[in-house]
C-alpha cells in the first residue's frame, strides 16, 4: 500500500512538472503585485498574497518599535499562536495551531533536536540569544512536514537575521521591576564585499512577584536568572551570484528552578552555527548548501545534552514564466544524553530529499504540490506529500487550501528517559506519529489600510505519543494512542484609519480530542488586540491577549487578559528613551498546567516596569 502511494505520488509530480513546465508558459504573464515577500512556506521568495498558507510576518520595526526582549515575546502576540513557560525561567516552548509540534528555524536552519522533552515540542525559544539581529520573524501555521520533515505538524517560525550594512555601534540599556537590568550592544558594517552583525547581550532579574490568593503580591522563591549571550552574522559576497554566510551564536543562562524546587539552578549552555554558501542568488529561485551544528548543554541535578550536526542542501529553477521547482538533500545526526535518566550517547540519523513545484495555472490559479521521503535510522522510510492550491479572485483577494501529510519521530526522551523518583518511563517500542492536516483561508485587502485573514484548520494524528499516568499504578509511560484530533478557526482584521493610527484584532478558537476525550488547552478562545499610536518623536502601543473556556482546576483560572503597554520617545535622531509596562492590570494568570508531580501552579510575573534608553553612533 505504502509503494503504491509513493508511486502515484511520484508520478503525479512527474507529469505535472512535465505538462505544466510547458503548458503553463504558455498562460499570461502577470507582474507580481507589490508587497510583503516570505520566503518560508515555499522555501523560494514568493509574495504573501500569492502564497498558498496562513503567513504572519513580525518584522525588525515591529520589534523596535515594542522593545520586545525576547523571541517568545513577539511570538505571544500573533493571532492563533500560544507561548508557553515552564517550571524554569526563560524555558518556553511555542504552539501553534494548538500544537507543540512546531520547526523552529534561524535563516533556515533547523534548531528543532532529537532529543525533546515531556511534551511533544523539541526546541526551546530560550536557546535563542537575542532579537538585535532579527531582521523579520515568518510564521507559517499549517503542515509543514514536506519541505521541513518532522515536527512541522502546527508550522514552522523561521528567524531571518539582520545582514550588516551601515558601520553602526547601538547600546540599549534599561531597568525595572524586580530588580532587572538588561544591557545589549551591536555593531555593524560592511567593507570591500564583507558584511557583519554582532551583538552581544547580560539580562538580569532578582525575583519576580506575583498575584496570589486574596489579591495578595506574592514573591515567587528561587525565580531570579542571569542570561549572557553573543551573536554573528558574517557576510562575504564572492560574485554578483554568490556569497559566504557564517552565523554563530552563544547563549550562557543561569536561573532558579520555580516552586518548591527551592535553591535548586538550573544552567543552560547553547551554541550552534552555521557556515553556508548562496548561489543563484540572483536568480528567480536560489539555491545553497550548509553545514551546521548545534550544541545544547543543561545542567540540573545532572547533566543531560544533545549535538546536532547536519548539511543542508537545495537548488531550484525557473521551468518557465510561470514555474519554478525547488528540490533539496538532507543529512542529519544528533547524539543525546541523559545519563542521571536512563541513558547515553544515543545517535540518530536521519536523511531526506524533498522537491516543489511552484505552478501559476492561469492568471489567477496557483497550484504547488510537492513531496518529502524521510529515512528515519531507527523508524525507517516516511513519505509526506503534499498539495496547495491559491485562487486571486482579483489584486486584493486570495483563496487557498492545502492538504499535506505529517509525521513526528519519537524523541530520545520519548524512548529512553527513566525516573525511578517519580515513576516516569521511556517507551522504546513507540511509532512515529503521522497523519494530515488540511487548512482552508482567505485575505481581503479592503485597501491598502484594512485587510481581513480568515482560515479553519483540522488535523487527525494517528499513534499520537502522549505520556500517561496511571493512578492505579501511580506510574507515568510513553505511549502511543489512538487518534488525537484538532480544528480551529483563526480571524484577523489589521486597519489604519488615519496616518498615526492603526490596529489589529485576532480571534482564535482551538478543540482538540485524543480518542473522542476532549484535551484541555491553555487557550481554547483566544483574543488578540493591538493599538498603535505614532505622531512625529511619540511612538506607543497597548497589546492585549486574552485568553477564555479554560479549566479551572488545570489552570486556576477560566480566562485570563492580559495587557502590555509601552511608548517611545525619539529623543534626538539616534537617542531613543522608552517605557513599558507588562501586565498592566496585574492579573494572575497561568499559561502552564498544573503539576501532576509537585501540585504547583507556574504564574508568570505581575506588573512589572521597564525604563530604557536606546543609543546609536
Amino acid at each position: 500500500m505504502q509503494k503504491d502511494l509513493t508511486g502515484r505520488v511520484l508520478a503525479t509530480l512527474a507529469i505535472g512538472t512535465l505538462c505544466f513546465g510547458t503548458a503553463v508558459c504558455q498562460a499570461e504573464t502577470v507582474n507580481e503585485d507589490l508587497g510583503d515577500m516570505v520566503v518560508t512556506a515555499e522555501r523560494m521568495p514568493s509574495q504573501r498574497m500569492s502564497t498558498p498558507a496562513d503567513v504572519t510576518v513580525i518584522t525588525a520595526k515591529q520589534i523596535e518599535d515594542n522593545h520586545y526582549q525576547t523571541v517568545g515575546e513577539a511570538l505571544a502576540n500573533v493571532n492563533g499562536v500560544v507561548v508557553t513557560n515552564g517550571n524554569a525561567n526563560g524555558d518556553s516552548e511555542v504552539v501553534i495551531n494548538g500544537d507543540q509540534r512546531v520547526v523552529v528555524l534561524v535563516d533556515g536552519q533547523r534548531l528543532n533536536n532529537d532529543q525533546g522533552s515531556m511534551t511533544r515540542a523539541s526546541v526551546s525559544l530560550g536557546m535563542l540569544p537575542s532579537v538585535k539581529n532579527i531582521e523579520r520573524i515568518e510564521v507559517v501555521k499549517g503542515a509543514g512536514s514536506a519541505l521541513y520533515g518532522s515536527d512541522a505538524v502546527g508550522g514552522v517560525v523561521n528567524i531571518i537575521t539582520r545582514k550588516g550594512t551601515k558601520s553602526e555601534t547601538s547600546v540599549d540599556l534599561n531597568t525595572g521591576s524586580f530588580k532587572t537590568h538588561n544591557y545589549e550592544l551591536t555593531n555593524q558594517g560592511s567593507e570591500q564585499g564583507w558584511s557583519w552583525f554582532v551583538a552581544a547581550g547580560l539580562q538580569k532579574r532578582g525575583y519576580f512577584n506575583y498575584k496570589g490568593d486574596n489579591d495578595s503580591r506574592t514573591r515567587m522563591a528561587n525565580s531570579d536568572y542571569s542570561n549572557k549571550s553573543v551573536s554573528l552574522r558574517l557576510d562575504k559576497q564572492l560574485s554578483d551570484n554568490d556569497s559566504l554566510r557564517l552565523n554563530f551564536n552563544h547563549k550562557l543562562a543561569d536561573m532558579g528552578i520555580l516552586g518548591k524546587a527551592a535553591g535548586r539552578r538550573q544552567k543552560h549552555n547553547y551554541n550552534y552555527g552555521a557556515l553556508t554558501w548562496n548561489f543563484k542568488e540572483q536568480q528567480p529561485v536560489k539555491g545553497f548548501l550548509r553545514y551546521f551544528a548545534n550544541y545544547k548543554s543543561t545542567d540540573y541535578q545532572g547533566k543531560y545534552d544533545t549535538h546536532v550536526q547536519g548539511v543542508d542542501y537545495q537548488n531550484g529553477w525557473k521551468l518557465g514564466p510561470n514555474n519554478k521547482l525547488v528540490a533539496g538533500a538532507e543529512w542529519h545526526q544528533s547524539e543525546s544524553t541523559n545519563k542521571q535518566s536512563g541513558y547515553e550517547n544515543k545517535k540518530i540519523t536521519t536523511k531526506a530529499v524533498f522537491v516543489q513545484d511552484t505552478m501559476r495555472l492561469t492568471d489567477k490559479w496557483f497550484f504547488v504540490p510537492g513531496v518529502r521521503m524521510d529515512h528515519h535510522d531507527a523508524f525507517g522510510t516516511h513519505w509526506t506529500p503534499k498539495a496547495a492550491i491559491n485562487y486571486r479572485a482579483d489584486k486584493q483577494t486570495k483563496i487557498y487550501g492545502s492538504w499535506g501529510r505529517v509525521f513526528k519521530a519519537p524523541t530520545a526522551d520519548d524512548m529512553f528517559y527513566t525516573d525511578e523518583m517519580y515513576g516516569m518511563y521511556g517507551n522504546p517500542h513507540l511509532k512515529p506519529e503521522s497523519g494530515h492536516v488540511e487548512t482552508i483561508g482567505f485575505t481581503h485587502e479592503f485597501s491598502r489600510k484594512a485587510t481581513l485573514d480568515a482560515s479553519y484548520f483540522w488535523s487527525n494524528i494517528h499513534d499520537a505519543i502522549k505520556w500517561v499516568y496511571d493512578p492505579a499504578t501511580l506510574l507515568t509511560n510513553a505511549e502511543n494512542v489512538s487518534r488525537e484530533k484538532k480544528q480551529g478557526v483563526q480571524l484577523s482584521f489589521t486597519g489604519r484609519p488615519s496616518a498615526h493610527w492603526s490596529y489589529d484584532i485576532g480571534y482564535s478558537y482551538i478543540d482538540t480530542k485524543t480518542d473522542g476525550a476532549k484535551v484541555l488547552f491553555y487557550q481554547p478562545n483566544g483574543y488578540r488586540l493591538g493599538l498603535h499610536y505614532h505622531y512625529d518623536r511619540w511612538t506607543a502601543n497597548l497589546l492585549g491577549r486574552m485568553g477564555s473556556g479554560l479549566d479551572d482546576n488545570t489552570y486556576g483560572c477560566r480566562h485570563y487578559a492580559i495587557w502590555d503597554f509601552n511608548t517611545t520617545y525619539a529623543a534626538t535622531k539616534n537617542v531613543d528613551v522608552y517605557f513599558k509596562i507588562n501586565n498592566l492590570t496585574n492579573k494572575m494568570y497561568y499559561l502552564v498546567p498544573k503539576s501532576a508531580y509537585t501540585g504547583w501552579y507556574y504564574p508568570l510575573q505581575g506588573r512589572s516596569f521597564q525604563l530604557g534608553i536606546k543609543v546609536s553612533f
